[in-house]
């Protein structure tokens, strides 16, 4: 009892931190001075004990106390609990404390006590209030923060709010779209069956997932990987939708990328596992219907099926080429060239090729450098493209190739994602033709995908340009608009190492005859023969061998000089590599020339070879046999060593 004739109100405080009890002790005797008793509790078998020796009127938890009921039964009388459910900062409570007090100095302990256990339940509100306020705006700063797409939609499916990352990446503002249908990013290359499920699906209240094609506000279309959850009130109506949408474009560019490659690398399997075999029976009949030609007279009348015999043997050879070339597993003759100059050494022909109704113009770029590519190859990337111009022009057009320099570096990184920073030379080729429909973009580069007629198109053209271009460690990109053409380009790596100089291509002259002697080396019989009889005509001493190890010992066994080998790359019992190897030591002064009709791959398992000065790829004519035997035997011999 006060000297005022009052109450005093005692309060137990319970709890398992005594540090924390004590201070909240404190608090209340800075508040409330000598009208409140504040006592402290660490246990239940404390609380038990206390309550023994006196009544409280008011208990205060701090949670960790699970007490049997409420109200706390204490000597048959009910005792209010409280549970202080945060740990309060001292300036708030203390302002709920003086506020009780002062409202209540007329009731006694016990009212005084409920007073101030309502002002603490006050106190606590306001916290969790605080908390929810909280946690609302980090729930708003999550979703604005989000790299996903959030749409929150009426129930007519109208918007109501979109998040920064959909203005990103549709490129509307969230004033443009608020008021508006969510078909505005409606895509006519999305199938309307997807609409129609998706509406179905959330308005008989389930969550629809699915990936949806969608337009920006530019025309372009994305991917989304899209959420629509439906919300719902206390009643259980739904009243809104939540649509949240990742953008998935690159990710499904890339997948389509190792579609593409896995589709090159299973034919291009198949395509390696034929050549061989393949290329060997087409040079079979080439060679027999050369040595043909040139014993027939010039007014025979069976020059021109043998020609014909010929012409079948070489498309089917370009055939070969092409299911290697777009595999990437043809063999390259990698040299430093001056794109320019190739490309000008075609535009000789360029107008023959695509018509005279045909406008052509070649813009070469200045200080271009040189790339490091196969010749033969860039060739076949410019008469196929050519080849693909005139076909979209049949009223007539223009055909353009352009060359420059281009640089990549962070700030064009974002369109051509895939490029590594650094130098390349550009080749731009651009036709003014009917251009491809969109719906066919993401299939031109596949294997035998066409948009010709039956019977005017393998599908083969475009493949081997992309697989040309990847295996020369470049990048290709089209851009086409029906009816306003199209135009391919391409990126190489551009070289800038000093001191090289570019090579062009050498021109095709007829070779001369020949009196060395030859060690032919190779295991299949007919072609062996065919190659014995043509070298033997062109002025050689031919040596056969039919396979490695019968080549060692024709090697061995013969006294005189030898002073070409030309062996087969893969063969049964010994390699032409390891032939090579062995008969190096023996012969220093031997040149050798390398043939085979494997795929590149194949090719280097056998041993390091110099597929530029060194080897010759089946099928060949047997002009260009005799065109590189001279080469190899009339360079230096430091050079026919040195690989």
């Amino acid at each position: 009892m006060l000297k005022n004739g009052k109450s005093r109100i005692r309060i137990l405080l319970v709890g398992q931190c005594e540090s924390d009890l004590f201070q909240l002790r404190d608090v209340f005797s800075q508040s409330c001075g000598e009208r409140i008793l504040v006592e402290c509790a660490l246990s239940i078998a404390e609380v038990e004990s206390k309550s023994s020796q006196g009544t409280y009127d008011l208990i205060l938890h701090d949670g960790s106390w699970k007490h049997s009921g409420t109200p706390y039964r204490n000597l048959g009388r009910t005792v209010p609990i409280a549970g202080l459910r945060d740990q309060p900062s001292p300036s708030p409570l203390h302002k709920a404390l003086r506020s009780a007090t002062c409202k209540n100095v007329k009731f006694p302990g016990p009212c005084l006590a409920l007073t101030l256990l309502g002002a603490i339940d006050a106190y606590q509100k306001d916290r969790q209030r605080e908390g929810t306020e909280e946690l609302l705006c980090k729930l708003r700063r999550t979703v604005e923060q989000s790299p996903d797409l959030v749409m929150i939609t009426n129930d007519a499916g109208v918007l109501e709010y979109v998040n920064p990352a959909f203005e990103q990446v549709t490129g509307y503002a969230q004033i443009e779209v608020v008021g508006q249908p969510l078909g505005i990013l409606k895509s006519e290359q999305q199938a309307g069956e997807l609409y129609e499920e998706m509406w179905n699906t959330v308005l008989s209240g389930k969550i629809f997932h699915g990936v949806v094609m969608n337009r920006k506000k530019n025309g372009e279309t994305f991917i989304l990987e899209k959420s629509i959850t439906p919300l719902r009130n206390r009643q259980g109506a739904i009243t809104h939708f939540i649509s949240t949408g990742r953008d998935i474009t690159s990710q499904r560019q890339l997948e389509q990328q190792l579609q593409q490659a896995q589709k090159m690398d299973a034919i291009g399997k198949l395509a390696g596992g034929v050549a061989h075999d393949f290329n060997n029976l087409l040079m079979i009949i080439s060679a027999n219907a050369e040595l043909t030609l040139d014993a027939l007279s010039q007014q025979d009348s069976s020059r021109a099926r043998i020609v014909e015999i010929m012409n079948a043997s070489r498309r089917a050879a370009d055939l070969t080429r092409q299911l290697l070339a777009f595999s990437r597993q043809q063999v390259q003759s990698l040299r430093l060239l001056d794109l320019n100059a190739v490309v000008a050494e075609l535009s000789r022909m360029l107008p023959r090729l695509i018509g005279e109704d045909i406008q052509f113009a070649f813009i070469p770029g200045d200080d271009l450098g040189v790339v490091k590519a196969d010749p033969v190859q860039i060739e076949q990337i410019v008469m196929n493209l050519a080849t693909n111009a005139r076909d979209a022009m049949p009223q007539g057009g223009r055909f353009t190739i352009e060359t420059s320099k281009f640089h990549v570096d962070d700030t064009n990184l974002m369109r051509h994602s895939i490029m590594p920073p650094g130098e390349y030379v550009l080749m731009i080729v651009s036709d003014s033709g009917v251009g491809i429909p969109r719906k066919e973009m993401r299939h031109i580069f596949e294997p035998f995908f066409t948009t010709k007629e039956a019977g005017k198109g393998t599908g083969l053209g475009l493949a081997t340009v992309y697989g040309i271009v990847k295996q020369s460690q470049g990048f290709i990109w089209v851009y086409s608009e029906p009816g306003l053409g199209t135009t391919f380009k391409i990126y190489l790596p551009r070289i800038t190492k000093a001191g090289q100089s570019a090579v062009v291509s050498p021109t095709k002259e007829t070779p001369r005859r020949g009196s060395e002697t030859v060690l032919l080396v190779e295991d299949e019989a007919p072609l062996r023969e065919l190659t014995r009889e043509f070298l033997t005509r062109s002025g050689y001493t031919v040596i056969e061998a039919g396979d490695g190890e019968d080549g060692l010992r024709a090697s061995r066994d013969y006294p005189g000089r030898i002073d070409l080998m030309i062996t087969d790359v893969v063969m049964p019992k010994m390699s032409g590599p390891v032939l090579a190897a062995s008969l190096a030591a023996e012969r220093p002064a031997m040149k050798v020339l390398f043939v085979s009709g494997y795929a590149e791959n194949t090719v280097l398992r056998h041993g390091s070879i110099d597929v530029t000065a060194r080897f010759l790829a089946k099928p060949f004519d047997l002009t260009s046999l005799a065109r590189k035997v001279r080469q190899v035997l009339e360079e230096p011999m430091a050079r026919a060593t040195s690989a």
